[in-house]
């Protein structure tokens, strides 16, 4: 049903109205910024890329072949234009920490993971994925929150779908990692 909404809002937009290009910016801008600000690393910088983003697409619509999802080729485009920015200047990164405590089992943090709240539950999780490399965190979340497929993923980066199944397996562990080495830590702060 999506699908055939941007349809009906692309086909709105070439027929002359312009206004219906404001829905696909509506619907779509949160996810194009996201992507954005999370591989160029500076907010000031992803609004000013995201606005070309948006006028790229708006001036390339004609061209959109209807092949795949609008959102595949949107997404696209800003990883693109990301990636691009990103090779115009070094990139600021933040090292994962793989120092893991090892004084409690994994029986105990999964036992101690349900004393947690749901919002303590969801800064572990905020926590994990901000120190992901910027590729990663964009990859995890158009698979987890936009429900992209590895299909989608793979048009979008540009790498082959077995090599997007691959990089998501590895995130999920890594992330597994982080999560045991961040309840480590707080089991060993609760208990001191």
């Amino acid at each position: 049903m999506k699908t055939q909404e941007d349809l009906k809002y692309i086909d709105s937009v070439l027929a002359g109205d312009t206004d219906a290009f404001t829905a696909l910016v509506n619907k779509y801008k949160d996810m194009v910024f996201t992507i954005i600000v999370k591989i160029v690393g500076n907010e000031a910088d992803a609004e000013e890329l995201s606005q070309d983003v948006f006028l790229k697409v708006y001036h390339s619509l004609g061209s959109f072949k209807r092949e795949s999802r609008f959102s595949t080729w949107i997404y696209r485009i800003a990883y693109n234009a990301a990636i691009t920015k990103t090779r115009k200047k070094k990139p600021e990164t933040q090292a994962l920490n793989h120092e893991v405590v090892e004084s409690y089992t994994q029986d105990d943090i999964h036992e101690n993971v349900y004393a947690l709240t749901p919002q303590q539950q969801k800064s572990f999780i905020d926590k994990v994925l901000t120190s992901l490399p910027e590729n990663d965190y964009v990859m995890i979340t158009l698979y987890h929150k936009e429900d992209c497929s590895v299909k989608d993923i793979s048009e979008i980066t540009g790498l082959s779908e077995s090599n997007v199944k691959v990089k998501l397996h590895r995130i999920r562990k890594r992330m597994q990692k982080e999560l045991n080495q961040l309840m480590n830590k707080h089991l060993i702060s609760r208990k001191s």
